[in-house]
């Protein structure tokens, strides 16, 4: 069996699966409250334990994890860990694992998902022969690469969500102005996640929204993203109607940016927690308008396909691809 995981900052999954031909078979799965557990070992020894499994049954692990990996250890990004592998196959028992930046373990499933598991929001005209990019938005901002090589796509990683936020309008350099105030440095991650939001209102309302009491500061209440996305769907909140559309359009200038930056004419894909939440919200021309406005290369990105990722254990089923390649 090939085991799993995709550790986030809310909760981390973990699967097994069984090796096929083709794409891995999940066999079970389940998640856990990540701060619940001092490590990702306690977790995975706990998967192990509950599923009642030997390690000795699983040929090879891929756990993806969110930070830059340096010599298979990775100082988390959203979680006070630090994972090393030598550590996690010392403390569970399996014998092969690999660590892989979580974005980058997500890209390994792009290949493998079905049209089902996709929701296109630009068909435009697919290159075969093109890379792609990958961006997750939830917790964080992630980015990946997956590079068009002698016709196999090779997911790269990127810390490219922490790049500086390039603001475009005159409201959004006020928002980067205050951002940068609070924080010293502003880069998209503080916008296009789900603390990017909270950030969002709190710009938007002056901090007086109803919706922050309690919150001055906090910015890890992981319901008041989805309130304020509903109140902007619903159009109940004029503040929170100013926060999702500002979030969309910076998140659509970013995925333009990325798509740019990779040449990824062969699709942009957006996964993590929110884009598959907010469908509606991108039935606004707000996202799409910031992808295209990109003199002069407005041509190029309108053929690129967009998708929003729905299956919501593809960071796992990408670890398990990741898995099963490296011990065939």
């Amino acid at each position: 069996m090939l085991l799993a995981s995709d550790l986030g900052g809310t909760k981390t999954a973990v699967g097994l699966f069984k090796r096929t031909s083709g794409r891995p078979e999940l066999l079970d799965t389940r998640e856990f409250p990540t701060l619940d557990f001092p490590g990702l070992s306690a977790i995975l020894v706990s998967f192990l334990q509950t599923t009642g499994t030997r390690p000795s049954e699983i040929e090879a692990a891929c756990l993806g994890v969110a930070g830059p990996i340096i010599k298979q250890v990775v100082r988390l990004s959203n979680v006070p860990w630090q994972v090393d592998s030598r550590e996690v196959i010392a403390t569970t028992g399996i014998r092969r694992l690999w660590l892989l930046n979580d974005v980058e373990a997500m890209a390994y499933a792009v290949s493998a998902l079905k049209p089902e598991e996709l929701h296109t929001l630009q068909t435009g005209s697919y290159n075969p022969d093109g890379n792609m990019c990958l961006l997750t938005a939830g917790t964080g901002l992630g980015q990946a690469i997956l590079v068009r090589h002698e016709g196999r796509l090779l997911p790269c990683p990127s810390e490219g969500g922490h790049a500086d936020f390039a603001a475009r309008t005159p409201r959004e350099i006020e928002l980067l102005q205050n951002l940068t105030r609070r924080h010293g440095r502003t880069h998209t991650e503080h916008i296009v996640s789900g603390p990017g939001l909270v950030n969002l209102l709190r710009f938007t309302s002056q901090g007086h929204s109803s919706l922050l009491k309690g919150h001055e500061g906090d910015n890890d209440d992981r319901e008041l993203p989805a309130a304020i996305t509903k109140r902007g769907l619903e159009v109940s909140d004029p503040q929170c109607v100013e926060a999702l559309h500002l979030f969309l359009g910076i998140f659509g200038a970013a995925a333009g940016n990325f798509a740019l930056q990779s040449t990824a004419t062969g699709g942009v894909f957006l996964g993590g927690g929110i884009p598959p939440k907010i469908l509606d919200a991108f039935e606004l021309p707000l996202f799409l308008e910031a992808f295209l406005h990109k003199s002069p290369m407005e041509h190029m990105l309108e053929q690129i396909p967009i998708h929003v990722i729905l299956n919501r254990r593809a960071g796992l089923l990408g670890a398990a691809v990741y898995a099963a390649a490296m011990t065939r």
